[in-house]
């Protein structure tokens, strides 16, 4: 199995909320951007939730993200994995990434949302015994991808409501 890599984070040192994802799939890897599958659900979700076009460049849909305060991320750094899908991880290659350097940088960090379960099995197994305590609340999410189809967009969407919940003043 090949041994992939994943992406430096979407940040503003002023961001109030972490969404954290496993590990890009072969989509995003080949073209160099989170999210990149067609069918991921992702860009549409934070379309209709911070009013920026899912169909923007991906540059233009990344500094929405930035100017809502919204940090993306992976819980992987690198992992072996034929294919795209998380059950295909080899857990003996997971390295997550150094959340507490992230952290130390992001203090207005209050609410960390997992992009399914993958990546908050994860990080609460790799991860959150490692990082320093601080008050932050965790959320899973319903992924956003192709894979799961199960749901339809609009409960996704429903669920993906909770990040605007939690930020005070609203996103703007």
């Amino acid at each position: 199995m090949p041994t992939i890599h994943s992406f430096p984070p979407v940040e503003n040192a002023d961001a109030r909320v972490l969404i954290l994802g496993s590990m890009p799939g072969e989509a995003s890897l080949r073209a160099g951007e989170y999210y990149a599958h067609p069918r991921n659900h992702f860009w549409r979700v934070m379309g209709a939730l911070i009013a920026l076009d899912p169909a923007a460049p991906y540059a233009m849909r990344v500094r929405s993200l930035k100017q809502a305060r919204i940090a993306v991320w992976d819980v992987l750094h690198s992992c072996s994995r034929a294919g795209s899908l998380d059950s295909n991880i080899d857990k003996a290659t997971q390295q997550a990434n150094d959340f507490q350097d992230f952290f130390s940088r992001h203090a207005a960090i209050t609410h960390v949302f997992f992009n399914g379960s993958t990546a908050e099995q994860i990080y609460r197994r790799q991860v959150m015994p490692f990082v320093e305590t601080r008050p932050v609340e965790y959320l899973r999410l319903p992924s956003t991808s192709p894979a799961h189809a199960s749901l339809s967009f609009e409960r996704k969407l429903e669920a993906w409501r909770a990040i605007l919940r939690c930020m005070s003043p609203p996103i703007p």
